[in-house]
């Protein structure tokens, strides 16, 4: 068996830094004053906050052993379905950290920020040539950000046309916050299931669309991982009645540079920079959900956008049918300039082997692993591929046991329980990050967890044993929550 990258190293415990508190203690030498000292009245100063008193080492000691209990991807395999934590290349922070960039400052003026102004432009024009439609606004904050922006073009649309329509179909392969972004907006979200192959059948969307339905909100490929081969005609459907396709792009990392929405009947798409252009994912940080739209939906874009007059760059604001700001600003620029420099350094053919190298890994997984897990949909997937813990059940062992058991083999679980149509699913994306020998290793991991799931049950179901927290009493957990901050 290829070695593993688990160990049973040395993990230590860390208190709070108040618990660490010695009066006395300082971490640094203030400069000597230079000026007189003055008393301030007590009543501008409130209590006195209760800092802890520590020294240059405790300092370094606590955030370092602290940085050692996380795991990203930095660290290892992080292989979530449905979120695409590929590894960002270390040439994105050094363009981002550039001085033009990092210290540009948003009313500085048109005159002052062409740089910035190009940069945006172009990444623009490029993510509408990457999806084959007509215009791009970098505005939105992350991809559900995206998705509200998406519904709200949508939403003006049908008011302009002076009747606006009050339910959106949401399929069983969606991403979770399609519903709840076309309830913001609004609409009723009315839940359809996809077929016994996994993909939407085209009678059951024409059963269900009519001209009191908004459109559809399709995530292509989707939450199993299987491309919507029958996308343009659901989208002839919904054009016959008057309505628009929404295009969930966070899976865009399986088809770039292979299919563009715009050309197969989407009519807004909104994408996640972080999935698809490899920059920061996750942790509450500023993220980015571009929106591209079709000829139709432009005049709605939210302003400012950027425009290019001879050889400059502006904001323009002056569009009567915009849906507004819906961004401080203009959005996260640090996050736009990660994403040029990828889409720069990997250049076109670079971008389509990225999808190409996802599928295939993808794939990879999906046969070396069947038989020991089960595949619900055995067919070639695109990005991810989707298991489930039937064949383990039988020794009363769930997805949640093996999950658990993966981290003492040094691998980050995969998403489990979703997506929902798969009962005790096991979701795995290696993406096109991970070499061969870091997917054999993980390969080789889950056969090992399946073999003990055989011959030693009793011990899957107290896994993990080598964390820094051992098996947490779940139950409890949600039944009785602490929520005592």
């Amino acid at each position: 068996m290829i070695q593993q990258p688990g160990t049973s190293g040395l993990v230590l415990n860390e208190a709070l830094l108040w618990d660490k508190s010695r009066d006395g203690r300082c971490a640094i030498s203030l400069p000597k004053q230079d000026v007189d000292r003055a008393t301030l009245d007590d009543s501008l100063t409130g209590d006195i906050p209760d800092l802890p008193q520590l020294s240059e080492l405790d300092v370094v000691r606590h955030y370092t052993r602290l940085s050692q209990w996380n795991f990203g991807v930095d660290t290892g395999m992080y292989p979530l379905g449905s979120c695409t934590m590929k590894y960002n290349p270390k040439t994105n922070e050094v363009q981002a950290a550039r001085k033009g960039f990092a210290e540009a400052h948003p009313l500085a003026g048109d005159e002052f920020s062409q740089g910035s102004l190009k940069l945006m432009y172009n990444l623009e024009r490029y993510l509408a040539e990457l999806t084959g439609f007509e215009a791009v606004t970098l505005q939105p904050a992350a991809g559900a950000h995206g998705e509200l922006t998406g519904m709200l073009m949508m939403h003006a649309y049908f008011a302009k046309k002076g009747k606006q329509r009050s339910k959106i179909i949401i399929p069983d392969t969606a991403h979770g916050t399609n519903p709840a972004s076309a309830a913001l907006c609004g609409f009723e979200p009315i839940n359809v299931k996809s077929g016994p192959d996994g993909i939407l059948d085209p009678e059951t969307i024409a059963a269900v669309m009519d001209e009191d339905t908004a459109g559809i909100m399709v995530t292509n490929p989707n939450t199993l991982g299987l491309f919507e081969s029958n996308i343009k005609k659901i989208a002839d459907i919904v054009h016959s009645k008057g309505g628009l396709v929404y295009g969930d792009g966070a899976n865009m990392n399986a088809i770039m540079g292979i299919v563009k929405p715009g050309e197969i009947g989407i009519d807004v798409l909104h994408l996640n920079l972080h999935k698809t252009f490899s920059t920061p994912h996750g942790g509450g940080g500023p993220g980015s959900g571009p929106v591209a739209v079709g000829k139709r939906l432009e005049p709605f874009l939210p302003v400012p956008r950027v425009v290019k007059e001879l050889d400059s760059y502006k904001f323009i604001t002056d569009c009567p049918e915009t849906i507004g700001k819906i961004h401080t600003f203009y959005g996260h620029f640090g996050i736009m300039v990660r994403a040029y420099a990828y889409i720069l350094s990997m250049g076109a053919k670079g971008l389509l082997d990225t999808s190409r190298l996802a599928v295939l890994s993808a794939n990879y997984i999906k046969e070396s692993l069947k038989g020991t897990l089960n595949l619900p949909y055995d067919r070639p997937c695109m990005h991810e591929c989707v298991f489930n813990d039937e064949i383990q059940q039988k020794n009363h062992i769930t997805t949640v046991d093996m999950a658990k058991r993966l981290l003492d083999y040094g691998f980050h679980p995969p998403t489990i329980y979703f997506p929902l149509v798969v009962h005790g699913a096991f979701m795995v994306e290696p993406t096109e990050s991970e070499s061969k020998e870091d997917i054999d290793q993980f390969i080789d991991a889950v056969k090992a967890i399946a073999k003990e799931a055989k011959e030693d049950p009793e011990k899957l179901r107290k896994a993990p044993f080598r964390t820094k927290v051992t098996r947490l009493d779940e139950v409890t957990a949600a039944r009785k929550p602490c929520l005592k901050g």
